[in-house]
């Protein structure tokens, strides 16, 4: 689901000019708006207002999530206010173009939901018991650091992988999408596939599922993110994409390097039978360092079990070796943060992530230091002469 899937023509609400609310004259707001921006820390003790009973363009949900991230001035105002704060930010954030094309798509997607008749009704909403293996609910119920350990192999930094679903709804998700792919055949509808590198599978939101999607990142990945991927907006994922790909002699064979289109990645193996399509990854990369190349520790490969699943930051560059027989299926869920996005925007530093920034970091400070000591040195030789 991308940020804005929730777009549509509605009546936007509007502050009334020229009067005062909690102090805060509408002047200062209009100040404000000028340049509207984010504060780079999170107000985590700052509870967000709900904005699901307004009209807007955008998912209210990214509303909540980022007013956690405004200015102190704009905490406590009138929620109109704060609307109109955050939309002019999300207005910068997606352009008109990208509006009408979210916009059609979700109309596309209300043509499928309206004709598409599910095959298991019941995986269209979570249903922890049948969904999931003990060990995984055990872990969120506990929801601690030790306890998400307790069932995670930590593959190489940064790259965590745990058994999460019950064989039986791994056999029925399938199912429902080889139900909708006949579907899509006879009635000649045209599918969207999940990427521009992906030629087999399907988006799971456009054909019913994104309720289901929603709250397995909120409920489940959320959690986990939050300790250990916090520094990539971790904490506040708010949106998602979520798609079936399918490897195999006569489908996708393998995938190139890439990073995902998302701050954090799930990627479950739901099956069948197959040899080979083992991930590789290469490391975490900011934008401008994405081609550097990998140094020996970076350098991993995950070999996928049917029910387990890899969980990764978006940014950490992998691909897919070919799949050399058999029928393989994944379950991809990117989770993304509008508020991580947004900051993004105004840093130049990602030492915290990108470990080419962070080498980078340790070279200057190297340097630095030994300028430093060569300063010192000339004064100590000038002061005993």
């Amino acid at each position: 689901m991308s940020p804005n899937d929730s777009l549509d023509h509605r009546t936007q609400p509007q502050a009334p000019s020229g009067s005062k609310a909690n102090g805060f004259a509408t002047n200062g707001l209009a100040k404000e708006n000028v340049n509207p921006r984010l504060r780079p820390i999170r107000n985590s003790e700052h509870s967000s207002e709900s904005y699901e009973d307004l009209q807007l363009e955008f998912n209210p949900h990214l509303f909540s999530s980022l007013e956690q991230y405004l200015p102190p001035n704009m905490l406590n105002v009138p929620r109109e206010f704060k609307v109109q704060y955050l939309r002019n930010i999300l207005l910068r954030y997606s352009p008109e173009g990208e509006r009408i094309r979210i916009q059609r798509h979700k109309e596309y997607r209300e043509i499928i939901i309206s004709n598409y008749l599910p095959l298991h009704k019941e995986i269209y909403t979570i249903h922890a018991e049948i969904f999931f293996v003990p060990s995984f609910l055990k872990a969120i119920r506990e929801n601690t650091e030790e306890s998400f350990k307790s069932i995670m192999t930590e593959c190489s930094p940064g790259i965590y992988s745990f058994e999460i679903l019950q064989p039986h709804f791994c056999r029925m998700l399938i199912s429902e999408v080889e139900n909708f792919e006949i579907w899509v055949h006879e009635t000649k509808f045209r599918i969207m596939r999940p990427n521009t590198m992906n030629k087999f599978g399907a988006v799971l939101d456009d054909f019913g599922l994104e309720t289901m999607l929603d709250q397995l990142m909120n409920g489940f990945i959320s959690p986990i993110s939050r300790v250990f991927f916090p520094e990539v907006g971790g904490s506040t994922l708010d949106s998602h994409h979520g798609f079936i790909v399918e490897y195999g002699t006569d489908r996708d064979v393998d995938l190139g390097f890439h990073v995902d289109d998302s701050e954090v990645t799930l990627n479950i193996c739901l099956g069948k039978q197959f040899l080979g399509g083992e991930l590789f990854f290469r490391g975490i990369r900011c934008d401008e360092h994405i081609n550097t190349e990998a140094q020996s520790e970076e350098i991993s490969d995950y070999y996928h079990v049917p029910g387990h699943a890899v969980l990764h930051r978006g940014r950490h560059r992998h691909g897919a070796r070919a799949t050399t027989s058999g029928h393989r299926v994944n379950l991809i869920l990117w989770c993304r943060s509008s508020g991580f996005r947004e900051l993004k925007k105004y840093q130049k530093d990602f030492s915290s992530w990108c470990v080419e920034c962070k080498r980078k970091k340790k070279e200057r400070r190297r340097l630095s230091i030994d300028a430093t000591k060569q300063e010192l040195l000339k004064r100590d030789v000038k002061s005993t002469s």
